[in-house]
């Protein structure tokens, strides 16, 4: 369990604190409500641009990983579609130079042609060698464009083409750091071993004098229910065929997410799984399988994907996984699968308890979410689940009619 304090304020800055009493360590996390669905679709890539851009320093902090270093530190980022998240660990007594660089480049980010120049070439440069030119580098690109038609989970946190961000002006970046990077629209936790209320005042100095700028939040389309099954096939010159099917799912907050969650580890958590033992063990159909959920806040997907064995037809795979997902709804479970999922679950979310970094992360993004208890109340819904809950599951979600499926060919 997590222990917390909140405090709102002024600003619309949103503050949660934890107490760790072991780590010599402390936690600075920074969550920005800004991703990849935040963006037009005619610019697409910026939040993944900010990320680079925010640590190009501000008009104080010429050079914004020299005094993280010299505080003993270290510091990271990471942006995805729903949010934008920077991190900091360092000695406990030295919390102050991280909330200071994170209070300053909330409000004094230098944006330069020149800055903004190099970071453009070096989003651009990540988007050719990650997706354009590396195997298989564009699948889950295809696959999210497939199976979204509106919503802006159809483009990757990378963005729909390089073009968006070469063309990308300074006004236009300025606009977008104006309209996110601001208080009420971040969430500021802290996991260290200091008094909480030392902590949140320590916030209140930082941050409780940065002007807030209100804007109206975007809005975000929502995703039509999808009636007929589609199908994308392109080659690629790639060493093995693949196969992926995505299926339409509910929100983080929503049942679907730990059902899901539970059944993708039930299909291929370890060698013992059921995707692996049956379509890679016994019938010999692929080389190697996975089962994931997107884990978006908005609805999501479930995605299956293997790589087939090259005598083996893109048919006789798509098949054979649709005859894995119907299984699940005639024999969900047995109590053995469901008891070795459920305790790999709780086991890594007790881990993750220990890590001071991860409890402040963690207290961030359950923030985020809206739902901050959720953090100490999820492992009691996983272990709720049973197999008629695990069935219902699998009849809703894994009809033909709610998929889509990328075959990506490898060229003969």
């Amino acid at each position: 369990m997590i222990t917390y304090k909140k405090r709102t304020l002024r600003n619309g800055l949103t503050v949660v604190v934890n107490r760790d009493r072991v780590s010599k360590l402390s936690a600075v996390n920074l969550l920005y409500k800004v991703g990849a669905r935040n963006e037009e679709p005619s610019r697409t890539g910026f939040a993944h641009l900010f990320e680079h851009l925010m640590f190009r320093g501000t008009h104080e902090v010429p050079v914004y990983d020299l005094p993280v270093q010299m505080a003993s530190g270290e510091d990271n980022a990471f942006t995805n579609n729903d949010y934008t998240n920077f991190y900091l660990t360092l000695p406990v007594g030295n919390i102050e130079t991280a909330l200071w660089l994170e209070s300053d480049r909330m409000q004094g980010l230098e944006i330069t042609p020149e800055k903004l120049a190099t970071e453009k070439r070096v989003v651009i440069e990540e988007f050719r060698q990650r997706y354009l030119n590396q195997p298989y580098g564009d699948q889950t690109m295809l696959l999210r464009a497939l199976a979204y038609t509106t919503h802006p989970y159809r483009w990757s946190t990378i963005g729909l083409t390089p073009d968006h961000i070469e063309a990308a002006t300074l006004d236009e970046v300025e606009h977008f750091y104006h309209t996110h990077y601001r208080p009420s629209n971040a969430i500021l936790s802290l996991s260290a071993d200091l008094d909480e209320e030392q902590m949140l005042d320590l916030a209140e100095q930082w941050f409780g004098s940065i002007p807030d700028t209100r804007t109206v939040p975007m809005a975000i389309p929502a995703e039509p229910v999808q009636r007929e099954p589609r199908t994308l096939l392109v080659e690629r010159d790639v060493p093995a065929t693949t196969v992926s099917i995505a299926y339409h799912m509910g929100d983080r907050l929503s049942e679907d997410f730990c059902t899901g969650d539970l059944v993708s580890d039930l299909l291929s958590g370890g060698d013992s799984s059921r995707l692996y033992q049956h379509l890679v063990k016994e019938q010999r159909l692929f080389a190697s399988v996975n089962a994931y959920i997107s884990g978006d806040v908005d609805p999501g997907l479930f995605i299956l994907t293997g790589q087939l064995l090259p005598e083996v037809s893109e048919e006789e795979a798509i098949e054979a996984f649709h005859r894995e997902m119907a299984a699940l709804t005639a024999e969900p479970a047995s109590d053995y699968e469901l008891e070795k999922v459920k305790n790999k679950f709780e086991a890594n979310t007790l881990f993750g308890e220990i890590n001071v970094m991860n409890k402040a992360m963690n207290l961030g993004y359950y923030e985020f979410l809206g739902d901050l208890e959720l953090i100490n109340r999820e492992v009691a819904i996983y272990r709720s689940i049973d197999r008629e809950r695990i069935a219902e599951f699998a009849h809703r979600i894994f009809r033909t009619e709610n998929s889509s499926t990328l075959i990506y060919r490898a060229k003969r």
